[in-house]
């Protein structure tokens, strides 16, 4: 992402030279669902990101400008509240973080763009939180941690954004580390750093271009099924309050109790739990090829037990699972759409990304969009 247009940007709207900020969007290499039963994950940032050029104005006002929508966005600040233009509530919802903190805001300016792809499950909105948290706090001289400025980012899109999101993507594009991604325990927000080398190997992406309606209603009814496979085990132990602390055997024990499809999405989470767990050491021991292993099994989970995959994600996964130049691949997120991400040999890209382009647009009519990406350092000063 070059910033040379923002700074323009920035200049010809407020005739001002600008505080400039970078904020990165995420991968997951593993680990999906577990956040909200206070499991792991294992995301990492990634050289996708938005670009900030900020400064404090002396009109009182908000004046934001979407580089890539070509958008302006006014607001005074006293008037501070929700609004109807979605985009900006990522930035006011952060503005309104702040003030709860008990600081002092004053007009600030604001021009952003960048090159993460809408809709891709690359956490998009994360990095707007973070980025212009990051801003906010270089510029009023708050004296703020990472860790207050991601629940800050968090709340800003639960309360303004209205998306009851986990913690992970925010905590995965404030704290990246080059060539790292973060096993990150999502009930004490405990973190470990665990270095990747894929040597001959790079990270591609694939998107379906889907976006199921399913999306929103089914991560709701997952939530409750696997809040009533807690319930039911609680019983026989009263330490146990997310499915993180539900051992395997105690699940296969009680299998007789839990209704069938209650306990599919149990023994995922349970499951995909432990994958996390292996992957890093995987990892430690740079074993790349376990790690892809695991990535298999974990599509395989999210497809036949937890029930969150679709035809066009099966199809990207089987392509490449079938080819000799992938060691690993799986959904990423949600679910019903959204990426792949698959870990390919780096000489033989583009022999692999053309053959998945043709076959998809045969099979489907669609044309998937394919990135590369590299892991990069978290939210900082450009």
């Amino acid at each position: 992402m070059n910033s040379n247009q923002i700074v323009k940007k920035f200049e010809d709207l407020f005739n001002n030279e600008p505080l400039l900020v970078r904020s990165p969007g995420r991968i997951n290499l593993i680990g999906e669902h577990t956040d909200y039963n206070d499991g792991f994950v294992f995301p990492a940032a990634i050289d996708k990101e938005i670009h900030f050029a900020v400064a404090k104005n002396d009109v009182n006002l908000f004046r934001f400008y979407a580089l890539d929508l070509q958008e302006s966005f006014e607001m005074k600040v006293e008037d501070l509240s929700k609004s109807d233009t979605s985009w900006a509530n990522y930035l006011l919802g952060v503005a309104a973080q702040y003030k709860k903190a008990g600081y002092e805001l004053e007009g600030v300016d604001c021009v952003f763009g960048g090159d993460i792809p809408l809709g891709a499950g690359l956490s998009s909105s994360a990095a707007i939180e973070n980025g212009f948290a990051f801003a906010l706090k270089e510029i009023l001289e708050a004296s703020v941690s990472k860790i207050q400025m991601i629940k800050m980012a968090q709340k800003a899109e639960h309360e303004y954004a209205g998306v009851m999101c986990g913690i992970m993507d925010q905590f995965a594009s404030m704290t990246g580390k080059k060539n790292n991604a973060i096993k990150l325990d999502c009930r004490s927000l405990d973190f470990e750093y665990a270095n990747i080398d894929l040597h001959d190997y790079e990270i591609l992406l694939v998107n379906t271009n889907v976006k199921h309606e399913l999306a929103s209603s089914e991560y709701n009814t997952r939530r409750a099924e696997c809040e009533t496979g807690v319930q039911i085990l609680q019983k026989y132990d009263n330490n146990i309050t997310a499915l993180r602390d539900v051992s395997l055997s105690l699940l296969q024990k009680h299998c007789e109790e839990i209704d069938p499809t209650v306990y599919k999405r149990c023994e995922f989470v349970i499951k995909e739990n432990l994958r996390v767990e292996k992957a890093f050491s995987a990892l430690a021991n740079n074993n790349i090829k376990a790690l892809g292993n695991l990535m298999y099994q974990s599509h395989e989970g999210l497809r036949d037990d937890y029930d969150v995959s679709c035809k066009e994600l099966d199809l990207l996964f089987d392509m490449a699972k079938k080819s000799n130049d992938v060691i690993g691949s799986r959904m990423m997120g949600g679910g019903f759409g959204g990426c792949t991400i698959n870990i390919v040999k780096k000489e033989k890209i583009n022999l692999f990304s053309e053959s998945i382009k043709n076959e998809y647009a045969k099979i489907t009519g669609l044309e998937p969009e394919i990135y590369s990406v590299k892991i990069t350092d978290g939210t900082g000063l450009i």
